[in-house]
Order: structure tokens, then C-alpha cells, then sequence
């Protein structure tokens, strides 16, 4: 029997201590992102669900204000929105209309406990008048009136140029979201 030379073979049988840090180092990189990507989901939702519930309150107010365009004017409104929910069973036509509104604004439709959660975070309402009616014979022009909601956003973004609600405080002008209809009420009494 001839010797013959024994030919040392080395062969890894695991992973080293260096491979699996490395490991962990990358899958913890790894779960962050996808930690970082659920949050803005999560504030691009909320977003959404605002712009939702801003859209339900402004289209409300604007059916009103159709209803009522004989009397559009009444209608007209710096701002409601701010303070605790109202009791408006006494009022009636425009003021009983704005107070509904407002109470809206306010997140009375859905509520957590005590607490109104039905809407946007800060949410306000604005009404102005764009162009006043003129029911002058030969004249004739409807009076055009804008609806708007505003509402603190999720993230900052290019402010808006609407001014409502410009004087509360979103944490800057960037985070205010804004949302408007003009109404027209028409010339019925035009010839």
C-alpha cells in the first residue's frame, strides 16, 4: 500500500458571528422602512378620510344654501366651527342651518365616549360672497356665494389660497387643507 499524502479539506459548517450581525443588521434596516412606510400610509389615510368627511359637511351646507337661496345672504359667515356642540332646536332657517353646520364641523355626526370624533381635526366653515345679487330690471345678475371648509392636515403641503380659517393655528399655513363650492342664487325676480 503506497501513502498517500492526506489532502486537508476545509469546509465551512456554519455561519460565522461576523455573517449573522451582518444579518441582523440588514433585516433590522429592513423592518424600519417597512415601520417608516406603514406610519405614512396610516397619515395618507387620515388625510383621505378628512378630505372624505370635509366633502359629506361641504356638500351638506351647499344643498342648504340651495335651499335657501331666496335668503342667501343670511347666510353668509366668517367662520363657525370652533367651540362645543350647540343645541339648535330653537332656531330656525339660516341660523338654525349654520348652527347644524357648525355642530357638523365639530364632529357631532359620530362620537367616542363623550368626546366628537365625526370630524376633521380643527374643522371650520366659511361662507362668503363672491359677486351680490342684482335684481335691477336690465341688470340682472345672480348672486354667487363660496362654501368652504378647512381643516388641519397630516403633513405639511403648498398652502392654500383661500383664506378661511388662515387665522387658526394648523402649525403653519402649510398644513391648513381647504375645500370650496360656489353656490349661485339665482334672478327669479328679473325681468
Amino acid at each position: 500500500m503506497l501513502n498517500q499524502p492526506t489532502i486537508k479539506r476545509n469546509h465551512q459548517l456554519g455561519f460565522t458571528l461576523l455573517e449573522v450581525m451582518v444579518t441582523i443588521v440588514i433585516l433590522a434596516f429592513g423592518l424600519l422602512g417597512l415601520a417608516g412606510l406603514e406610519m405614512k400610509t396610516r397619515s395618507v389615510e387620515m388625510e383621505s378620510y378628512q378630505r372624505t368627511q370635509a366633502m359629506v359637511i361641504l356638500n351638506d351646507m351647499v344643498s342648504r344654501l340651495q335651499t335657501g337661496r331666496a335668503k342667501a345672504t343670511d347666510y353668509l359667515v366668517s367662520a363657525v366651527g370652533d367651540g362645543a356642540v350647540e343645541d339648535c332646536s330653537a332656531l330656525s332657517g339660516a341660523n338654525f342651518d349654520l348652527c347644524e353646520w357648525a355642530n357638523a364641523l365639530r364632529g357631532a355626526g359620530e362620537t367616542a365616549g363623550s368626546s366628537q370624533v365625526g370630524a376633521m381635526i380643527g374643522a371650520r366653515g366659511c361662507i362668503t360672497e363672491i359677486q351680490a345679487q342684482n335684481t335691477t330690471a336690465g341688470s340682472c345678475t345672480p348672486g354667487i356665494y363660496e362654501v368652504t371648509v378647512a381643516w388641519q392636515g397630516m403633513f405639511k403641503t403648498a398652502a392654500p389660497v383661500n383664506t378661511c380659517a388662515q387665522d387658526v393655528n394648523y402649525g403653519g399655513d402649510t398644513m391648513r387643507r381647504v375645500i370650496s363650492l360656489r353656490v349661485s342664487a339665482g334672478t327669479a325676480g328679473c325681468i
